[in-house]
């Protein structure tokens, strides 16, 4: 196989797009029948840098149709297959795409990128949504030959190689941009992968001036790691040759026969000592919609509060949140728990803080609830986050003895810790009425957001949120009985204006749900789970 990979040049005035199109028409017109694959940049109906919607839909209008038509034909005049990156209208929506035409000159498949960068998101406003759905990796097979994809920000996130590389690919197309990175940055990344997938990774990428060291490196690796073709910041086309499938086998361990480097790793893969990932992951708080339905204390209508079967089911039911309580216990263990005492959810006695949590063992919290979960154990904060750390977001409701008995630094680090270490800052948040916890919160793991509770008397819980550096706040509904329920609005409004969001604490009513939506309220909790969660999905499909 003959492949040749194509390198405009690329320009940062958008003045300069229809040459450097012209460019790229020119580059095609100049492959001729020897070669057997043809790969040009992603974006390459935008030639130049673009500032503006605007200056993106023109360059899309203007390039689009002649770009394709021009690879189509190229294909079929060269009898090749030739891979192509551009913004293109998916039936789903505006997406970076990587098309594919095969020797006939049809459009065989087409890959989408995978990692979006903020500008795509927003300038471009390219869809989103499909990134955040858990899929296999895309493998397009022409004439038995098995392509992997990477487009640009996909080829920083090593940990999808191990994935791709289960499906046996031949080749790795990498359709980028990449534009600040160092040239042995580049050839490094991308000699990992092709080491890591077993496959040979061609890349093509503009040149950002011929005396650029960033940028560029348009280039050709074999699955060893060799470099059979980089351009660095050269102008044109560069080729190789290649059998895809001659793949690279390493001893696996001294003395062992050979293997591939993935099947050699695979024997010993731990899957629990890496990032958070796979098909029950949720999106980060911050990217995931509203409005939500946050089970309190667990789905607890139908298992014990607090507990793993509680967390378990409304997990399983798609809870987007579930709110928790933690207290310590003697001997610093982390426990939830709602009250400050046992005696209403267990068989036994006494305040949470005097007992350590082996006597805690001891007692049974599952019997008062129901026969059924005769024997049922408190669970640590560790025990929650070990199965449902990523799957959801967690409201965790720090409880604490007040102004005369501070929580320890000591306990607020090793929830910082437990959550560092089980990978979920970003799924979780704090939340507590009390204003000196917020602090001592902000001060001490100011990286985990929080949440501004109310408190037993009314006030101005956006002031409260401003002032600890809250991003959201908790609505409590027996405060309405001192302002009304037009009060939910105000304060909503008013929050929403300072860019805080609005919890509120709670209601098991479906027949409210549609109101507290409408005052502009964007999580509500429930103890009863599904049936609220009805009413918001009935609410969404009305708006």
């Amino acid at each position: 196989m003959k492949v040749c990979v194509i390198q405009p040049p690329y320009s940062t005035e958008y003045s300069d797009s229809a040459n450097r199109f012209q460019w790229e028409l020119d580059a095609l017109n100049r492959c001729d029948d020897s070669l057997d694959m043809i790969v040009l940049p992603e974006y390459a109906n935008v030639p130049a840098k673009v500032r503006t919607k605007a200056q993106l839909e023109e360059s899309r209008s203007a390039f689009t149709a002649p770009l394709l038509a021009a690879c189509a034909e190229t294909a079929k005049r060269c009898n090749a297959v030739v891979f192509v990156g551009c913004a293109w209208d998916s039936p789903e929506g505006l997406r970076n795409t990587t098309l594919a035409f095969n020797r006939q000159g049809n459009l065989a498949g087409q890959y989408y990128k995978q990692h979006l960068v903020p500008m795509e998101m927003g300038l471009y406003g390219l869809d989103k949504d499909y990134t955040f759905q858990a899929e296999a990796p895309t493998i397009l097979e022409i004439d038995g030959v098995r392509y992997g994809f990477l487009i640009c920000y996909d080829a920083y996130f090593y940990e999808s190689f191990a994935n791709i590389a289960r499906f046996d690919p031949d080749v790795i197309v990498a359709c980028s941009h990449q534009r600040s990175d160092s040239h042995d940055a580049l050839e490094t990344l991308h000699k990992f992968c092709a080491y890591n997938t077993n496959a040979y990774v061609v890349r093509s990428s503009v040149s950002m001036g011929l005396d650029s060291p960033t940028g560029g490196c348009s280039m050709i690796v074999a699955p060893d790691g060799s470099v059979l073709a980089n351009m660095k910041s050269a102008v044109g086309e560069a080729t190789a040759e290649f059998d895809p499938k001659q793949r690279y086998l390493k001893p696996a361990g001294y003395g062992n026969a050979p293997d591939c480097h993935h099947h050699y790793v695979e024997a010993g893969r731990r899957p629990w000592k890496y990032r958070n990932g796979g098909a029950a992951m949720v999106p980060y708080d911050h990217w995931m919609g509203y409005p939500r339905v946050c089970a309190h204390r667990g789905f607890n209508t139908i298992a014990p509060e607090n507990s793993l079967p509680a967390y378990g089911a409304a997990v399983a039911m798609g809870a987007e949140e579930i709110e928790f309580d933690l207290w310590a216990a003697k001997d610093g263990t982390i426990v939830s728990i709602h009250d400050p005492v046992l005696d209403r959810v267990s068989n036994g006695t006494g305040f949470v803080w005097e007992h350590t949590y082996e006597q805690l063992l001891q007692y049974d919290f599952g019997s008062v609830y129901s026969p059924e979960y005769a024997g049922l154990k408190i669970p640590t904060f560790e025990d929650i986050l070990k199965k449902f750390a990523g799957q959801t977001i967690m409201n965790i409701h720090i409880k604490d003895r007040g102004a005369e008995h501070p929580i320890a630094d000591e306990v607020i680090l090793e929830m910082a810790r437990l959550i560092k270490q089980y990978d979920c800052e970003k799924h979780v948040y704090f939340m507590s009425g009390h204003v000196p916890l917020l602090r001592q919160l902000q001060r001490l793991a100011p990286q985990i957001p929080r949440c501004a509770g109310a408190g037993k008397e009314p006030e101005d819980l956006v002031e409260k949120a401003l002032a600890t550096g809250c991003t959201k706040i908790q609505l409590y509904i027996p405060h309405f009985k001192f302002y009304g329920e037009d009060y939910v609005a105000q304060i909503c409004r008013k929050a929403h204006e300072k860019g805080i969001l609005c919890n509120l604490f709670y209601t098991d009513d479906p027949e409210k749900v549609a109101q507290y939506l409408d005052w502009g309220v964007d999580t509500i909790l429930t103890n009863d789970y599904q049936r609220v969660a009805t009413a918001v999905e009935a609410w969404k499909a009305k708006k």
